[in-house]
């Protein structure tokens, strides 16, 4: 068993699943969670069950109440014009991209018992490190669903460790969409600090994440965005990255970090055009674990996020999460040799239900991600936009 570290999952959360076609699938876990046990980094044993229930009230930590018996009463509600105006009103009607599923509330209440019980955990000392992979769903807003989002489970995670620890939290947020819910909720608190990097809202919903959106009243300065061009790739994403969360965690002097680790900056990602390459998804838990040493006594939470190429991303990149978080020799291998192969069982096990050819190795070939004729323009563009937003720490 790890002793510094704990892995959480509800088998309820894969039940989070709107219907066949939309892009929101929790197969992602199911694949995610059987790479890490055939990578020998993960048993049964070792995954935990939540232990904080996800009530009413802690949900109204984040949400108004409302909204919250909206959800609940759409899975009993009869009557379609009812079902269709509380459908419209919340954000959760057919067609829009969040549309409701019989059994919503209960789903989604057990991702937000997850990551409330990770930090939990944390907080309370039983653990450094805690991770809740089906965690993430940053877009959901107090009053509406949102990007696929419903209930908004590290907002109230946040707010949680507000409540009952008065700790000073960074939120760190490396999805390809800007984390919209997570900022507005804490955008006047000073003792929140969100960080989000991601592609430019000028082409990407959720068309929010400027440089300038930097917090109000007296959070004024707590809220960092790094807005990307579309098709950086590693080297200017990394650069982004870097440069700008040390001086982040550095200035802030967080007690704990939350982040949120959506993989869908990565080439084969279907829904945004950032061109990056697995290489970041072994660096980014790689420096939020050193940063969680240096400054938080190692207290770190993780979720994961978005993440749609199911098959030759989600899984590599989840993985690593863990791997670098229980310290596991894989971790190690993999940035250090570019051709570590993945688990045989597991590709034979996933190559026939899989669309696409599985990938070979932790890492991307090079061969697999074309290089970008505009490189050194995006770059520059990309190192402008790093020099207006860490300016001021």
């Amino acid at each position: 068993m790890n002793g510094n570290a704990y892995f959480f999952h509800h088998r309820a959360a894969e039940a989070y699943k709107f219907n066949e076609e939309h892009p929101f699938d929790p197969v992602r876990l199911m694949l995610s969670i059987d790479l890490l046990k055939e990578a020998g980094a993960l048993k049964d044993e070792e995954i935990r069950e939540p232990d904080v229930e996800a009530s009413d009230e802690l949900l109204a930590l984040a949400h108004r109440t409302d909204y919250i018996q909206a959800v609940k009463q759409l899975d009993n509600e009869a009557d379609p014009r009812s079902k269709s105006v509380l459908s419209e009103q919340f954000g959760l009607q057919d067609g829009d991209d969040t549309p409701f599923f019989p059994g919503l509330h209960g789903a989604a209440s057990s991702i937000v018992s997850g990551t409330v019980s990770a930090a939990a955990a944390v907080m309370s000392g039983k653990v450094q490190h805690a991770y809740h992979m089906a965690g993430g769903l940053h877009h959901a807003f107090p009053d509406r669903a949102a990007g696929f989002c419903v209930y908004n489970d590290a907002a109230i995670a946040i707010a949680y460790i507000r409540h009952h620890y008065k700790a000073k939290v960074l939120y760190i947020d490396t999805d390809v969409h800007h984390g919209d819910g997570v900022q507005w909720c804490f955008y006047d608190d000073p003792e929140v600090c969100t960080y989000s990097i991601h592609e430019t809202g000028k082409f990407l919903f959720p068309g929010t994440g400027y440089v300038y959106e930097k917090g109000t009243d007296k959070g004024f300065g707590s809220c960092v965005n790094l807005p990307l061009e579309p098709y950086t790739e590693d080297d200017s994403w990394l650069e982004c990255f870097e440069g700008s969360l040390r001086k982040v965690v550095a200035s802030f002097q967080p007690d704990v970090i939350l982040s949120q680790h959506g993989c869908d900056a990565h080439a084969f990602d279907p829904l945004s055009h950032i061109h990056c390459s697995m290489n970041i998804y072994s660096r980014i838990p790689a420096l939020i674990h050193q940063l969680a040493h240096d400054h938080c006594q190692g207290r770190w939470i993780a979720v994961g996020g978005g993440g749609y190429d199911h098959w030759r991303v989600v899984p590599r990149a989840w993985s690593m999460v863990w791997l670098e978080m229980t310290d596991h020799k894989l971790a190690r291998e993999i940035a250090n040799h570019k051709k570590l192969r993945l688990p045989g069982g597991w590709l034979k096990r996933w190559r026939m239900r899989s669309p696409f050819p599985l990938p070979r190795y932790w890492l991307d070939e090079k061969k697999d991600i074309p290089a970008i004729p505009r490189r050194e323009q995006i770059t520059e563009a990309n190192r402008s936009m790093l020099a207006i937003a860490i300016q001021d720490l």
